[in-house]
């Protein structure tokens, strides 16, 4: 009887492990498969391309906005934008009470742009528009931080009715938090004081020039 259960398993074992074998096959075919793309792609990978890249990026966007723009980007990491349509903002829940009313909106690396009051702070709408780099072959299709920001800015300054149009409309609050939102308003506000107080005091500072000798002396 012992016998005859030992030879049972052992028919069994070997009919299990026939019938499993391909996939173990398979299962090692697909590691080997994987092993050899991490390998080949670690081989050409160079962990500072993306810093470099965001240095570029950097340095292109200083090069394409006025120093005050560079400046709020480098401190706070966001760039105010101003509206530039007569009509006010394209708000349609308070179209005719905005109208010819100043707007601005607030440019974030890889974030909706958002459109605001700067006189109470109010914020509008949402806008969600991507500009994937279509020209790399390798790694993320993202820009980077500094790429993209400019890449909205300069959407923003010359189609600014095209962008807003194309770009999907959300209201506050579907994709950023509203309360961050209001801290980044008031540290803008903080920001520009604190700019402002400095340029005082350094204009104070600065010798007055000698004006023309009094011809009476």
């Amino acid at each position: 009887m012992l016998v005859a259960l030992c030879a049972t398993s052992i028919v069994v074992l070997a009919l299990l492990w026939e019938v499993s074998l391909p996939w173990w096959e398979r299962t090692l075919e697909t590691r080997r498969a994987r092993k050899a793309a991490r390998e080949a792609q670690g081989a050409d990978y160079d962990p500072g391309r993306e810093r470099r890249a965001e240095q570029r990026a950097r340095e292109l966007l200083k090069s394409c906005v006025n120093e005050e723009e560079w400046a709020m980007y480098r401190d706070l990491g966001f760039l105010r934008v101003w509206g530039g349509r007569a009509q006010g903002p394209d708000d349609g829940r308070d179209a005719d009470e905005l109208r010819g009313v100043p707007y601005a909106y607030l440019v974030y690396p890889h974030r909706p742009i958002v459109a605001y009051l700067p006189q109470t702070g109010r914020l509008l709408n949402e806008y969600c528009v991507e500009f994937p780099d279509e020209t790399r072959p390798y790694g993320s299709p993202r820009l980077p931080d500094s790429d993209d920001v400019l890449a909205k800015w300069m959407a923003l300054k010359g189609d600014e009715r095209r962008l807003i149009n194309e770009a999907n409309l959300h209201l506050p609050g579907r994709q950023l938090d509203p309360r961050q939102i209001q801290r980044d308003i008031w540290r803008l506000g903080q920001w520009e004081r604190e700019r402002l107080a400095h340029a005082n005091d350094g204009a104070k500072r600065r010798p007055r020039a000698a004006g023309p000798a009094d011809p009476t002396s």
